[in-house]
C-alpha cells in the first residue's frame, strides 16, 4: 500500500451551523498552498437531478460517498498541500465509507469534529446571512431566520449526540472560542503550523460575513 505521506487531509466535520465553513476559511487563509474541497458540491449535483418530492438526503447515494472518495484521492495523489474538507457525515456507516476508505487505501487525514451546546449552535443558525445571532436578534429577524434553518435545526441535538461518540474521534467545543482560535486549536491536534493570524477586527469581521454569504447564498 502506497503511503503519501506529504498530503494531509483535515476533515472538519460538525453539525450544520456549528461552524466548519469558517473554520475551515480562516485554515486556508493560514495554510499556503492548501485547497479547499466541498464535497456538498457533488451532493448539491446529484439532488438537482431528482424531483424535489422526492429527494433524499444526497448522502443516501452510494454514488456520492464513492465519488468523494474517487475525488478526494485524486486531490490527494496529486496536491502537494493540505487539503481541507468541511463536511458533516454523522452517520457512522457513511464515515467508514468515506474517511475509513480514505484511510485505507493509504492517505493521511485527520478528523476533526466541531462541537458546541444546541442552544450556541440554533443562535449561529439564526445569525447566518446577517453576520452572526445578536445581529439577528437586534433586527427582530431571528424567527424569520430560523424558519429558513428548520431543517438544520431540527438535525442539530441528533447531530451532536452522534458526534459526541468516541468514534468520531477528536473534539474541538467552540462555544467559548473565535474561529481564529478554532482554527488554531484544529490546527494543533492535527500538528500542522498556521501562519500567524495578521488581521485586525473589522477584516475579520468582513471575511466571515463573505465567507457565509458565499455558502448559504442561492445554488
Amino acid at each position: 500500500m502506497r503511503n503519501y505521506a506529504d498530503a494531509v487531509l483535515i476533515w472538519v466535520n460538525g453539525t450544520f451551523g456549528v461552524g466548519k465553513t469558517h473554520t475551515v476559511a480562516e485554515l486556508h487563509r493560514r495554510l499556503p498552498g492548501s485547497l479547499v474541497v466541498d464535497p456538498e458540491q457533488v451532493g448539491y449535483g446529484m439532488q438537482k437531478l431528482v424531483p424535489a418530492s422526492y429527494r433524499p438526503d444526497f448522502q443516501d447515494f452510494v454514488a456520492w460517498r464513492t465519488g468523494v472518495v474517487e475525488v478526494l484521492d485524486l486531490i490527494l495523489r496529486r496536491h502537494d498541500g493540505h487539503v481541507l474538507v468541511p463536511m458533516t457525515v454523522t452517520d457512522r456507516r457513511y464515515f467508514d465509507e468515506t474517511v475509513g476508505r480514505l484511510r485505507e487505501v493509504g492517505h493521511d487525514v485527520r478528523h476533526i469534529a466541531l462541537m458546541a451546546a444546541p442552544e450556541t449552535v440554533v443562535a449561529r443558525l439564526a445569525g447566518r446571512g446577517l453576520g452572526g445571532g445578536r445581529l439577528a436578534d437586534a433586527v427582530g429577524l431571528r424567527r424569520l431566520a430560523l424558519r429558513r434553518e428548520q431543517w438544520a435545526v431540527d438535525r442539530v441535538v441528533p447531530n451532536l449526540e452522534r458526534l459526541g461518540a468516541p468514534g468520531f474521534a477528536q473534539h474541538v467545543a467552540t462555544d467559548h472560542l473565535t474561529v481564529a482560535q478554532a482554527a488554531e486549536q484544529v490546527a494543533a491536534l492535527c500538528a500542522v503550523q498556521l501562519a500567524p493570524d495578521d488581521a485586525g477586527p473589522v477584516r475579520r469581521a468582513a471575511r466571515r460575513l463573505a465567507t457565509t454569504w458565499e455558502h448559504v447564498r442561492p445554488r
